[in-house]
């Protein structure tokens, strides 16, 4: 597969949580701005200019991107050069029900992406925390069939990796339940049981089969989560919609290594010893309920280091 022959589209969830006025319009809705939980931390929201450098790492790394999404709640980077012709930003209000918004619920923003105006049938989803970190091929991320190839971490125990944490009294995280019940859920409807999760990094999806699981196969999930202006156990997490297509043939699984892509934690590891240790090809700077501000504060004069050119996506 070449970069003739397929169009692939890049898109991002971006959100300004230093904004005063978002800020002001969290606290309305949900009564607080941010606290210490898994769903609600800070580090959900927070910008520490993320996404300047990921798309400085798509623009060097990935230059045949077709278009690059961002889809916002009424806000766009200050520097970012909104006239560029790969760059559309997305409102929430375009692709989402009145009645929902406002939403503060990635997972359930992420039900809505294959509604962008004009996206293509293949494309990749990314956080702002999220970089390519090497020259790429469409191939890459899907198969010469067309199919996205699906990343997962293995965990070797399946699903018995959990219920022994259970008899232990360690209760899984809600990101965790929500990839548990993503593969409960396919187990249960197709007979198949995909013990890898997540990598947590840029993900393939044919939009059309995207379509179908956010409004067939899982419709009544998604339409129960949607009230959820946070992110709550029980959501439905996308997780869902990458086992769904490897079970219905329409993707190839691939166990990752972290010579591939790895997640690093921005209050645990020194940023760049990790990376130059593995120096995979995806990274993801992972943002917690565990960071502190002054871990925060490494992450910008680190991707300054390592993505220093300015892309054609900022202003001049």
């Amino acid at each position: 597969m070449t970069s003739q022959k397929i169009e692939i589209d890049l898109v991002y969830l971006w959100v300004d949580g230093n904004d005063p006025a978002w800020q002001k319009k969290k606290q309305a809705y949900t009564g607080i701005v941010s606290d210490n939980s898994e769903q609600n931390n800070i580090g959900r929201y927070v910008s520490n200019d993320e996404l300047r450098y990921s798309l400085r790492s798509a623009e060097k790394h990935v230059p045949w991107i077709r278009k690059i999404f961002i889809v916002t709640d009424n806000q766009k980077p200050e520097w970012l050069n909104v006239s560029h012709p790969k760059i559309q930003v997305v409102d929430h209000r375009e692709i989402m029900p009145a009645e929902i918004l406002p939403c503060f619920n990635s997972s359930v923003l992420e039900y809505f992406l294959h509604k962008i105006p004009g996206l293509s049938e293949r494309f990749l989803f990314a956080n702002d925390d999220m970089f390519f970190n090497a020259d790429l091929l469409p191939d890459f991320f899907f198969a010469k069939d067309g199919f996205p190839i699906v990343r997962l971490k293995r965990k070797p125990l399946g699903k018995w990796h959990y219920r022994l944490k259970l008899l232990v009294g360690k209760k899984p995280g809600q990101y965790n339940q929500m990839v548990i019940d993503s593969s409960l859920m396919i187990e249960e409807r197709f007979g198949k049981y995909y013990s890898g999760v997540p990598h947590h990094n840029i993900d393939a999806y044919l939009k059309s089969d995207y379509c179908e699981a956010v409004e067939n196969v899982f419709s009544t999930q998604a339409k129960q989560s949607q009230s959820h202006r946070v992110r709550e156990y029980g959501d439905l997490h996308r997780s869902a919609f990458s086992y769904y297509a490897l079970a219905i043939g329409h993707g190839h699984l691939k166990h990752i290594n972290r010579n591939e892509t790895i997640r690093i934690l921005t209050h645990k590891h020194d940023l760049a010893k990790r990376l130059n240790k593995y120096n995979p090809k995806l990274f993801c700077l992972n943002d917690s309920q565990r960071v502190k501000d002054e871990d925060r504060k490494k992450v910008q004069p680190f991707l300054e280091t390592l993505f220093p050119e300015k892309s054609t996506f900022e202003k001049l």
